[in-house]
């Protein structure tokens, strides 16, 4: 006699996960900012709501903070990368290990963001309307270049959904 069983499990992605994950964000931005200078904490308050908001509502596909030099990344900067994680699993890792001592000399802190595929489904009218619930609002800008390359160092998850997180080395 043999038998067998079934599973099923369903995740729904919360504002709870989504405040979970963008606190991570957070704490490498106040570690940044306490190594370099920026961001401000306003404006870390600002990028955490960002985030919340754009994981809840699944539009956010790539954002990076960090500091730019004749419009390209160089170190720090950190690059976070959302997606789905479709049942399977994903570690979620401590914030931290931000690289002190980079030459920032002439560089200037910035940020940018591109959408989910969730996102290229809205209408134009539905994107700008979701734009404007959100604490600032992101206009459009060429994507900077990188000095260097991105290497992925840290995941976070929760609910079903993670971000990826890649910083800046050098050559």
């Amino acid at each position: 006699m043999s038998q067998s069983y079934t599973v099923s499990e369903t995740t729904t992605f919360t504002v709870t996960h989504a405040r979970h994950m963008a606190a991570k964000v957070a704490t490498d931005l106040k570690r940044m900012q306490r190594l370099y200078g920026s961001p401000s904490d306003a404006d870390i308050n600002t990028y955490e709501t960002e985030i919340i908001d754009l994981l809840k509502a699944g539009y956010l596909g790539v954002v990076t903070y960090g500091y730019r030099r004749n419009n390209d990344w160089i170190e720090p900067t950190l690059r976070y990368t959302g997606h789905d994680l479709a049942g399977a699993g994903a570690n979620d890792e401590d914030p931290g290990r931000i690289k002190p001592g980079a030459n920032i000399s002439g560089a200037t802190f910035y940020s940018y963001l591109t959408y989910s595929a969730a996102w290229d489904k809205l209408t134009s009218d539905q994107k700008d309307a979701f734009k404007k619930t959100l604490p600032f609002y992101r206009g459009g800008a060429p994507e900077p270049g990188v000095t260097g390359y991105f290497a992925e160092d840290r995941v976070y998850s929760s609910g079903g959904r993670a971000l990826n997180r890649a910083s800046v080395r050098s050559w």
